[in-house]
């Protein structure tokens, strides 16, 4: 007699939506006016070509992993998430606290979540949504009920303070969120990841990795800290963050004006005026905060989302897209249900 075996098919994936938003920037304000005395510059010529006002400096003892703990403690307060709850903990970060354990390790002994797997993530400023893809597959494939998802970096540890080119950008912050399974909503509907390393040297860090080890001659010479090709990095980030908008706004069948709010990385506001222009759209529909940052690379984006989560800019059920740019070069962008 011959008999059949059943195997039960899989269950379907499962949707992963963003139930709660945290952040954190350090006390210490540094205004143009003061990075007057330490540079060639001036607050004009900072505001014409940025748009930055001021930004947020991380006290010495304040490490990566201290904001990122403070926003993910914020993040699961508005979730209503317990730090045993958490399965996966995902940092993106170029200035990790250490080469190793990962900053993620650091965050977890800081928040008590003793049942997650921890794990750094190095995007560049694209990291948060890297990130949030990853917490995404975990969640659709059933491999995490809960993910704590933080973008975090303490720029000005690796800034060069001699640069009026770079110094004037940069700040220090940390944003994070709790995804989840939510039945009733679609969540993060679509996301697009892209990475282009024949461009990896219009921003970088040369020293500080195997290549380049520290030694106090490289030191000397600047070459642990950030170096960028200010024309070519802004021409590749408009082009780059309008590819990745226009493939998820094609995958989910939508079309700018579809949009409820823009929410893009905050590096200039000259990038963020062109993207505008192209997807045709008021600048009213941006959430800008970089005037009060500046770019605090991974945690940018993740601040921003916090900001407008918080202050009820994001409607139950409205289409929100997210995109970003950062060295490497990478970039990414999300549509999500909020």
């Amino acid at each position: 007699m011959k008999t059949h075996s059943t195997v039960n098919p899989l269950p379907p994936n499962r949707s992963a939506s963003i139930i709660g938003t945290g952040s954190h920037v350090p006390e210490r304000v540094l205004t143009n006016a003061e990075l007057e005395s330490m540079v060639e510059t001036n607050h004009q010529w900072i505001v014409e070509r940025t748009g930055i006002v001021e930004r947020r400096i991380a006290a010495d003892g304040e490490c990566t992993s201290h904001m990122a703990a403070e926003a993910a403690r914020q993040a699961m307060k508005n979730a209503g998430v317990a730090p045993a709850e958490i399965d996966l903990i995902l940092v993106a970060t170029i200035t990790p606290d250490t080469v190793f354990p990962s900053t993620a390790c650091h965050v977890q002994r800081h928040i008590g979540a003793v049942n997650a797997a921890c794990m750094d993530v190095n995007a560049a400023c694209s990291g948060f949504l890297y990130c949030v893809e990853i917490a995404r597959q975990f969640i659709a494939n059933r491999a995490a009920e809960t993910v704590l998802v933080i973008g975090a970096d303490k720029l000005s540890s690796i800034v060069n303070w001699q640069d009026r080119n770079t110094c004037v950008l940069f700040g220090d912050g940390a944003g994070a969120a709790i995804l989840r399974h939510n039945p009733e909503s679609r969540g993060i509907i679509a996301t697009y990841m892209g990475s282009d390393g024949n461009h990896a040297d219009i921003l970088h860090m040369p020293g500080g990795g195997c290549a380049i080890p520290i030694t106090r001659e490289n030191v000397d010479a600047k070459l642990n800290t950030l170096q960028m090709n200010g024309r070519e990095t802004f021409k590749q980030a408009v082009t780059s963050m309008m590819r990745a908008a226009n493939i998820v706004l094609e995958r989910t069948g939508l079309s700018p004006d579809d949009i409820h709010c823009v929410i893009p990385h905050q590096a200039n506001i000259r990038i963020i005026e062109a993207m505008a222009e192209r997807m045709g759209i008021g600048m009213d529909r941006f959430h800008i905060n970089l005037e009060k940052y500046g770019n605090t690379s991974a945690a940018a984006v993740a601040i921003a989302l916090d900001e407008a989560a918080r202050s009820g800019r994001l409607h139950r059920g409205a289409p929100v897209l997210l995109v970003v740019f950062g060295g490497g070069l990478t970039y990414a962008s999300s549509i999500i249900e909020w």
